[in-house]
């Protein structure tokens, strides 16, 4: 039986939107082109610099003005895009805002020769303060009540129960079942996948010729839900930790509920968060060191509203990394602890040359209690030498304090986790066992059916 709250709920669409024939496109209709590339691309590469200008050619046509003035704007674009070339050179999104620049400019009759100045964002005007609405025609700050997850529950249903994933490190994976694992995971991978939003993260190598891979680029796109928000995404990479959507706003859209979808900069550059109040959920993210972090609270419900017919085996914060991508790191540490008692360094690949004592020594400053983080952070400086993993381990579990709804699980020991896969193996030798015997059954039915 589904929930009413399924019920009522319209199906998220995607699509290219179709600009009407007006003479000058509003900022909205330029806003969803380029959303349109970034959302089908968002792989772009650290070192092509096409997010740049697409952010310049948004700000400069933010606000309405005369026709030569978004003609000006998308020649500085293109220009932009030229100088890109050399290192942008086979990325799709470069290709799609070359191909996207000729449609404008054709659909706006733009030469292509004339000024190029580099586009300014123009300041307009102050409008007139609003007239003071009254106490009958004020709305509620959150939208309707079907835009506040815990209000459009059934009434005298038991409060939702709220589960928590994080992503870091070399990376680190906790799921949403608490299982905590240490994956290879290089590429892109899918974090999470459902009706209401996808996140894919892209890890890249730390080290040339190593295992150890981090966190360089973040993308979540949240799809439209009823009369509370439209499709939105937001990207992040190396050095680049916005504190808007891709589309250059704040929060959900133009829609009544709007306001329960909200980016929010804790701190600058450094630390991001996106309140989705519509469907409960909130999503820390952060840069440390030149990689990023990830974590999420999320209702259960949420967590498993999967959509029919998906393949949600590689939905890590649900199934966790696949059995190939796994890297026992208590092998990895017991194989340094034995480096170091016979006098041999084996952390000599990373900048620092950490020990694995030197290891110890320097995760015990932020993670006083020798549980999985803490172990984490001894994995990452012996396999990378990078210090900041130090502070991404320490901020990943600075946020399950904020985001678990167990204080009894923040901490994940060694124990839970060899219990955990112990379990698991149990239930694959149960399955194998029973799909055998079955086959034996068969076998004999067959062999009596002949005789």
């Amino acid at each position: 039986m589904q929930s009413p709250r399924e019920r009522s709920e319209v199906r998220p669409r995607a699509g290219w939107m179709v600009m009407g024939k007006r003479g000058r496109p509003s900022a909205l209709e330029v806003c969803r082109v380029l959303v349109v590339f970034l959302s089908l691309f968002p792989s772009v590469s650290l070192q092509c610099k096409i997010l740049k200008c697409n952010s310049e050619f948004w700000a400069s046509t933010s606000n309405s003005g005369p026709e030569e003035e978004f003609c000006t704007a998308l020649r500085a674009y293109n220009s932009c895009v030229r100088r890109t070339a050399r290192t942008c050179r086979g990325d799709l999104a470069y290709h799609s805002a070359q191909h996207g620049i000729e449609d404008l400019m054709s659909q706006h009759n733009c030469s292509k020769e004339g000024p190029t100045s580099q586009p300014r964002a123009r300041t307009p005007l102050p409008p007139p303060p609003p007239p003071l609405p009254s106490d009958r025609d004020r709305e509620p700050s959150d939208g309707p009540e079907v835009c506040h997850y815990e209000r459009s529950l059934p009434r005298n249903t038991s409060p939702p129960n709220y589960t928590h994933c994080g992503f870091f490190g070399d990376p680190h994976l906790r799921t949403f079942g608490d299982d905590f694992q240490t994956c290879k995971v290089e590429g892109a991978w899918p974090l999470i996948h459902n009706k209401y939003l996808s996140v894919q993260v892209t890890n890249t190598p730390v080290v040339p010729g190593s295992l150890a891979t981090a966190t360089s680029k973040l993308t979540i796109i949240f799809k439209n839900f009823q009369e509370c928000v439209d499709q939105k995404m937001y990207h992040a990479e190396t050095d680049e930790l916005p504190a808007a959507f891709a589309d250059g706003s704040k929060n959900g859209g133009d829609r009544h509920g709007a306001n329960t979808l909200r980016v929010v900069e804790k701190v600058p550059g450094q630390h991001v968060e996106i309140q989705a109040k519509y469907i409960g959920t909130t999503i820390v993210v952060r840069q440390v060191g030149r990689y990023l972090t990830f974590a999420v609270r999320m209702p259960e419900e949420v967590v498993n509203s999967v959509e029919e017919g998906d393949n949600q085996d590689l939905y890590l914060c649900l199934h966790g990394c696949p059995a190939n991508q796994r890297i026992d790191f208590r092998n990895f540490r017991a194989r340094a602890a034995e480096a170091h008692g016979a006098g041999r360094s084996r952390g000599s690949a990373g900048a620092q040359g950490f020990t694995y004592q030197s290891a110890k020594a320097k995760c015990k400053e932020r993670l006083p209690v020798e549980d999985l983080y803490f172990q984490s952070c001894v994995f990452d400086l012996l396999s990378s030498g990078d210090i900041n993993f130090t502070m991404a381990a320490y901020y990943a579990f600075e946020d399950v304090k904020m985001l678990h709804s167990n204080s009894n699980r923040y901490h994940i020991f060694e124990k839970d986790a060899f219990m955990s896969n112990a379990a698991q193996r149990g239930k694959d030798l149960l399955s194998l066992f029973l799909i055998n015997l079955l086959a034996v059954l068969l076998w004999i039915e067959c062999c009596t059916v002949h005789l």
